[in-house]
């Protein structure tokens, strides 16, 4: 992608309203534009960045074994009410009526809706288990939406609902959702750390919440020390199998929220750390509280009609972006991990009215896209300081900085951007360091 042809609008500025670092750099990068309070367009930076989470979430939704469906924005009131939870949602929920004068609702959430579309096509045990998922935009009118994409009253969500035959069943289902869980966000480069977590008004007995440490987390956590170091190495999960050893791994460790911390849980011996962190995935595990209600039964291998287990289980994933960027940046700017960066590197021309400059990256933005490799190419005719500001600020992993003191020494600068670390390579190693045969 040329510069010279991408919406990008840039802010010098520190925008007054923004309040936590990733709104910060989101709205300085041109990622996003306020709409309304809590409400936000999505710009094309942005755009391409939230959509490489999506796809990295789909995909290993679909390798745990669950189907994609999408379901509407807008949902009868009438099912609401058979659940129990039109009135006890609150004041999150944004109730509208039709021109019938039909009471409808922008949903929060999704639980009752795939409920209805189960009973209304599953009727045997023989068709369980089973795990929908969507990914939609929701709206909850939070009281004090902030922090730009992080608490915002507009946001997308990956939602997914397990049916069990029973609650041994129903376990198996929502480890397999803990351990995808932990795969697609070491998928997208981060570590996120399971911990005990209330239900709230989804409700159930078994809880977890996906938190990122940050600084800035907007809540406190408690997590044992060795937790922290602990890594997750493991790359291909077999989600036929029994995974309880594999969740076990991680909830033999004391980790939870400040509503969930209980001293009297955890050994003396046991280092504990007090931290604040980022809610960026949550799990629920509620039986049948909504199958009873709702009538969805079917029926078993004796013919009696049952009510399966159920469990629900949400990634914030344009929360996702800001929680990224508030666990990877520095003082100049984002610091994108490469398995969701919209580009892996970004040429940098720093004299574009320099003949030989323009030939030689020209020449190698040609061969970047001739050997499938993604590239953002600075062609403007912006100062050098400015380019390279612009450069750290939106992050890519490497910038490959062409000058006229490079071209007359034959030697590129690259800039990890992590690091920092530039390293001066000639026009072969450069295309080694790309993996590029010529």
């Amino acid at each position: 992608m040329l510069l010279s042809k991408f919406f990008m609008p840039v802010l010098k500025e520190v925008p007054k309203e923004a309040e936590i670092i990733s709104h910060v750099l989101m709205l300085r990068a041109g990622m996003i534009q306020q709409s309304s309070s809590g409400i936000y367009s999505w710009l094309p930076l942005g755009k391409l960045i939230l959509e490489k989470i999506i796809e990295i979430c789909r995909k290993e939704m679909i390798e745990a074994g669950a189907n994609e469906i999408l379901m509407p924005t807008l949902q009868s009131a009438d099912i609401w009410k058979q659940s129990g939870r039109y009135e006890d949602y609150g004041k999150e929920m944004l109730r509208i009526k039709d021109r019938n004068d039909r009471d409808l609702l922008y949903g929060p959430t999704n639980e009752e809706l795939v409920t209805e579309i189960f009973r209304t096509h599953v009727k045997s045990y023989k068709q369980l288990p089973l795990n929908l998922f969507h990914i939609q935009w929701k709206f909850r009118d939070e009281l004090r939406p902030r922090f730009g994409v992080m608490r915002g009253r507009e946001f997308l969500m990956k939602d997914a609902y397990s049916f069990d035959i029973d609650y041994t069943s129903s376990i198996k289902s929502y480890n397999i959702m803990f351990i995808s869980y932990m795969q697609l966000f070491k998928k997208m480069g981060l570590k996120a750390i399971p911990m005990k977590a209330d239900t709230g008004p989804i409700g159930g007995e078994l809880s977890h919440e996906f938190i990122i440490i940050a600084d800035t987390g907007e809540s406190e956590v408690y997590v044992e020390d060795d937790f922290l170091k602990f890594e997750n190495e493991q790359d291909n999960i077999d989600y036929n199998s029994d995974l309880q050893k594999e969740v076990n791994k991680y909830t033999s460790f004391y980790a939870a929220t400040e509503e969930k911390h209980n001293p009297n849980d955890y050994s003396n011996k046991v280092n504990l750390v007090k931290t604040r962190g980022i809610e960026v995935g949550h799990i629920f595990h509620f039986g049948q509280k909504y199958s009873i209600p709702m009538n969805a039964s079917v029926s078993d291998s004796e013919g009696k009609n049952i009510f399966p287990y159920m469990g629900s289980y949400g990634v914030g994933l344009s929360r996702l972006v800001g929680a990224v960027i508030e666990a990877n940046h520095d003082k100049d700017g984002i610091v994108w991990p490469r398995e969701i960066a919209p580009w892996n590197y970004h040429i940098i021309n720093l004299k574009s009215g320099d003949d030989n400059c323009n030939e030689i990256c020209s020449n190698l933005y040609n061969l970047f896209k001739e050997n499938s490799i993604s590239v953002f190419y600075d062609d403007t005719n912006e100062r050098a300081g400015t380019k390279l500001a612009k450069a750290d600020l939106i992050g890519l992993p490497y910038q490959i900085i062409i000058g006229p003191r490079g071209v007359k020494d034959k030697l590129y600068d690259v800039k990890d951007r992590k690091s920092s670390v530039i390293s001066k390579l000639s026009y072969n190693e450069l295309l080694n360091f790309l993996n590029i045969n010529m």
